[in-house]
């Protein structure tokens, strides 16, 4: 997003983010807030089987996701008659298909598994690192809670720092601890 002007009627103006080969997992996060912001989302994803979508809302919700792909992705989505068949379709070119996704989801947390903090990194640096993998698995559509992620954190760190994820482990109750408070005690 490149930011919002507000008119001087009180409404705001949406700028939608631009698809590409590597931003497809961000962008689809994006455009799901900004179209839950229009009210439109439920259009794309409805709530259950049975909901049935406003064609105003649909068609809403199609051009949100016409004016955030590139004009060659275009003629891709013009057969699709409704805004949830356009974003199907962009999933399965973007994210790929279950077998690559589930595959591409398991990499993600092989990387994940495997880092450590290096013993020049800050705490914040090393927390953008786990934060990027996550929130790449979550784009995928897989679930990280966050007492895993706090428990990843404990494990990942050097020497310098074992006593203090060592005293967090013992006197805190890590089911219910947030990422922010791991890195603000360490």
């Amino acid at each position: 997003m490149t930011g919002n002007n507000n008119d001087k009627d009180g409404s705001i103006t949406l700028h939608y983010p631009m698809l590409s080969r590597s931003n497809c997992a961000a962008w689809a996060i994006k455009m799901k807030v900004l179209m839950q912001a229009q009210g439109v989302w439920e259009a794309v994803e409805p709530r259950t089987a049975n909901t049935v979508v406003e064609v105003r809302k649909d068609k809403m919700a199609m051009t949100a996701i016409y004016q955030g792909i590139p004009e060659d992705m275009l003629l891709s989505l013009a057969e699709k008659q409704t805004s949830k068949e356009a974003w199907e379709t962009l999933k399965t070119m973007y994210l790929g298909v279950d077998r690559v996704k589930t595959t591409r989801i398991q990499t993600l947390k092989t990387e994940l598994e495997m880092m450590s903090m290096k013993e020049t990194e800050t705490v914040d640096e090393f927390v953008v690192k786990v934060t990027n993998i996550i929130n790449n698995i979550r784009a995928l559509g897989e679930t990280i809670e966050e007492a895993y992620m706090v428990k990843k954190l404990l494990r990942a760190v050097p020497n310098k720092f074992v006593q203090f994820a060592s005293t967090i482990e013992q006197f805190d109750d890590l089911q219910h601890m947030t990422v922010e408070e791991v890195i603000g005690r360490l």
